[in-house]
């Protein structure tokens, strides 16, 4: 109990591994109490918050690898949904505010929030660990969810997303009808979470050196998404249905670009932090 404590008062995250009634009290005491399955006594196991059901020391590392991977695959799961939705928030009510037609209807919002935000998030809670993942130190127990640039994150993505998104809608409105700059606006949000999703799976790796294929999930959920958005804009009877119309070519190249800013600005984030040297993931 004296060596957790010393441990604890100075800083250090511990973990106590016992199998005895007389180490019950340091695996209480311990930030991750771990006992014995096999040999391991009621005591022990009652008194511990892990139980190696194998007796086999070589899985602590695998529970411990397993657990910062969730935890990561979590805050990813939240800067994404929290990124994309408040750029759709603040591109409905930028948009209002400044006095110009709905950028969005219900349907297109309610298609954007299912599936092109719903499918992509998903998969993003499958993505396997980092190659550092076991060489980071353990985050401060009470640390924020929000903390090591997620917040600050969150806020520059939607404000990048309704920036650009607006700008590109209040230009169309000039030469085109409602209608067609409305579909330049869904489709270009639709893809800005397409992208977005893309550049955050590794948080500190660069998108350009990770393979799609290490994510099959990921994978089809994007090209699935992409896939339904091309057939409900140049489909008529859907495109009908989401009050779209199709777009042409140079407009379809343009909301792509405007989108893949956000893959772009990330990665340059990445990089910037690194060099800084701030630890974006511990």
């Amino acid at each position: 109990v004296r060596i957790v404590d010393a441990l604890q008062v100075n800083g250090h995250v511990v973990a106590m591994t016992g199998d005895g009634v007389n180490d019950a009290p340091s695996l209480k005491r311990a930030d991750v109490g771990v006992a014995m399955g096999i040999t391991g006594t009621d005591v022990s196991r009652e008194a511990s918050d892990m139980i190696l059901t194998d007796d086999n020391f070589a899985t602590i590392v695998s529970a411990v690898e397993e657990g910062r991977v969730i935890y990561e695959n979590l805050r990813k799961f939240v800067r994404y949904m929290l990124a994309t939705n408040l750029g759709e928030v603040l591109t409905m009510f930028l948009g209002m505010l400044f006095g110009l037609p709905l950028p969005l209807v219900a349907i297109q919002i309610l298609w954007i929030n299912l599936v092109t935000d719903g499918l992509p998030a998903l998969a993003l809670g499958v993505e396997p660990a980092e190659s550092d993942v076991m060489k980071r130190p353990p985050r401060a127990p009470n640390e924020s969810l929000f903390a090591r640039g997620l917040l600050s994150h969150i806020i520059w993505v939607g404000t990048l997303m309704a920036t650009a998104t607006l700008i590109m809608y209040a230009i169309k409105l000039q030469t085109e009808s409602v209608v067609y700059a409305r579909t330049m606006v869904f489709f270009t949000l639709a893809l800005f979470q397409l992208f977005h999703v893309l550049a955050i799976r590794r948080e500190r790796e660069s998108a350009f050196k990770t393979k799609l294929s290490t994510n099959p999930f990921l994978s089809i959920a994007v090209l699935g998404t992409l896939a339904l958005q091309v057939v409900i804009t140049y489909i008529r009877p859907f495109a009908d249905i989401f009050k779209i119309v199709p777009i042409s070519l140079a407009d379809l190249i343009m909301c792509t670009l405007i989108s893949s800013s956000v893959f772009f600005a990330v990665e340059l984030e990445k990089a910037l932090r690194i060099r800084k040297g701030e630890q974006y993931i511990r």
